[in-house]
Order: C-alpha cells, then structure tokens, then sequence
C-alpha cells in the first residue's frame, strides 16, 4: 500500500456527515446564547403567569405564544451571532479558531444561507404570533445587524458595541417579551415593578458580560483594529470592573428584597443573591489572567450566572 493511501483519510458515512454538520451549526449558534434566550423566553411567560394568576395558561392549549417566542427568538439570535461570525472570519481565526466559518467547518456560503434563512425566519414566525414579539424581533435584529455589518459597524467602538449588546438582552428582550405575553394572555399593558426590577438588573448584568467577553479576544481585536475597554484599560483593570458591576447588580437585587419593592418572596431572592455573590467571588480568586483558557472558563461561569437569574425571578414570583 502506497503512503499517499496510508494518508488519505476515509470518507465519512451519511449519518457521521449530518451529525458532523449538526454539531457544527450547534457550535455556529453560540450554545450560551441560545441557553440564555431560551431562559429568558421561559422566565417571562412564567412571570406574566404568577402576575396573572392564571395557571391554567400552563397547560399545552394556551403554549402557542411561548412556543412561537421561542423560535423567533432562537432563529434571531442565531442570525445575530451568524452575521458577527459572516464579518468577523479572520478575526475569530485567532480569537475563536473553533467556530465553523474560521475552522472551514462551513462555506461562507453555508453561513450565509443560514443567516439568511434564519432572519427571514424570525420575522415571518413573529408576524403570525403577535405585535409586541413582531416589533422586539425587528428592532433586535436591526440592532444586530448594525453591530457586525459595514460600514456602520458599531462592534468596533467600545461604548456603542456594548450599548448594543445590553440594550437588547436587557431592555428589548425583557420588555418585548412580556408586552407579548401579557397580549396573549388578554392581561394588562402595564409592565408591573418585577418586570422593571428583572429588566435593569438584566440590563446592568449583560454589560459585564459585554465588557468581560473581549478579555480572552484582545489579541486578534488589537491585530484587526477593534477597539475595546480591554484595550483601552487593560485585563485586570475590565475583569474587576465586570466583577463589580455584577456585586452591585446583586447588591440591588437583595435591597428589593429588604424593601419589598416587587411583588417576590423576599427570603428566597435575598438568600439566593447572597450565594450567588460569595460564589462569584470566590471562583474570582481562582482566575488567572494570564491564562486565555481559564478566562474563558470563567467568561461561561458569568454566563451561567445569567442563566441563574432568569430561574430565580419566576420562582421568586411563583413563591411570593
């Protein structure tokens, strides 16, 4: 046998090939992110139920609303973070080598076809669930769309990449969605104090995370010209500042619980932030800045940290 057939590697089997593509569009999607919108899309539909008093809403009959938030959000965000990674080839090459586009998993064709697709997607399926989903998913979308793409761009200034980022999974997201929960449900248009509560802290929260999220990407940001706080400020001077951001978002958290501000039960949210906070800190400890992988590990920890907060506040009302 010759050496070039030694070295040819095998052909991959129908059902290896689809899996392998199944698990590329996975890593395409940005797990995290779609973690956390399908939280938040739960989260809100549970919150517009404990303030309805309506538990009949759980059952499968009244699910549609949820489930068409569900796929809209899902196909919106995976249009965001496809369009990012459409942009940004070389630069996650360095940052993010795994990621499909940069690793040649995908064609940029391929990549292109399921942004696309998926855009379309999300507008069509929240145009046939409701008004308040339809004009959350159109408004994200464009502000998704004018992060990545040229010549607006706004990824490549600090302020205006993180006011993207936060403004839609703080602000738009939260609102959005339970403006389309509460028309579904036939309840009020008022957005009740836990909904305002859940938001700014969501809003506060995703800045640390915008902040936090450029520490392990500084070396191919600085090669293509991305400006960002890590940058401008440094590793340990925008690692300490994400870490306090968060202890005053939970700080916040536990002073609504002492004042009664919302309607929640105020032991379960005051103990449960206090834990929260001890744990962030004491994993801080653990983090060496010097380390990509170990910022990155810490990075998902932030992220579940996020996730956390999108089951407390249901229960919280659920217990109140």
């Amino acid at each position: 046998m010759s050496q070039s057939s030694q070295n040819t590697p095998l052909p991959r089997k129908p059902v290896q090939s689809y899996f392998h593509w199944l698990y590329a569009f996975w890593k395409f999607s940005r797990p995290h992110t779609i973690i956390g919108t399908s939280l938040s899309v739960l989260s809100l539909y549970l919150i517009a139920i404990a303030i309805s008093n309506n538990t009949d809403s759980l059952f499968p009959n009244s699910l549609p609303p949820i489930f068409g938030a569900w796929i809209a959000c899902i196909c919106g965000n995976i249009y965001i973070v496809g369009l990012n990674q459409l942009e940004d080839v070389d630069i996650d090459k360095i940052n993010k080598p795994h990621l499909p586009l940069a690793s040649g998993e995908f064609s940029q064709q391929t990549g292109q076809l399921i942004v696309a697709s998926t855009g379309i997607l999300a507008l069509v399926v929240a145009w046939l669930t409701g008004p308040f989903l339809f004009g959350m998913v159109a408004i994200s979308l464009a502000i998704g769309t004018a992060y990545s793409l040229p010549p607006i761009r706004l990824k490549q200034f600090p302020f205006w990449a993180a006011l993207c980022i936060f403004s839609v999974r703080g602000t738009i997201v939260n609102l959005g969605l339970y403006l389309h929960y509460s028309w579904a449900l036939k309840q009020s248009q008022t957005i009740p104090p836990v909904v305002w509560v859940l938001t700014l802290f969501i809003l506060v929260f995703t800045f640390a995370i915008a902040i936090f999220k450029d520490i392990p990407d500084i070396e191919g940001d600085r090669l293509y010209n991305i400006t960002t706080f890590t940058i401008k400020l440094g590793s340990q001077a925008v690692f300490n500042l994400a870490l306090w951001v968060i202890t005053v978002c939970y700080l916040g958290i536990i002073l609504v619980g002492v004042l009664h501000i919302a309607s929640v039960n105020p032991i379960f949210l005051i103990t449960a932030h206090l834990g929260l906070l001890v744990w962030m800190w004491l994993r801080s400890l653990t983090v060496d800045l010097q380390d990509k992988s170990a910022i990155a590990q810490f990075y998902q920890f932030i992220w579940k940290l996020f996730f956390i907060e999108y089951l407390i506040f249901p229960i919280a009302c659920l217990l109140a």
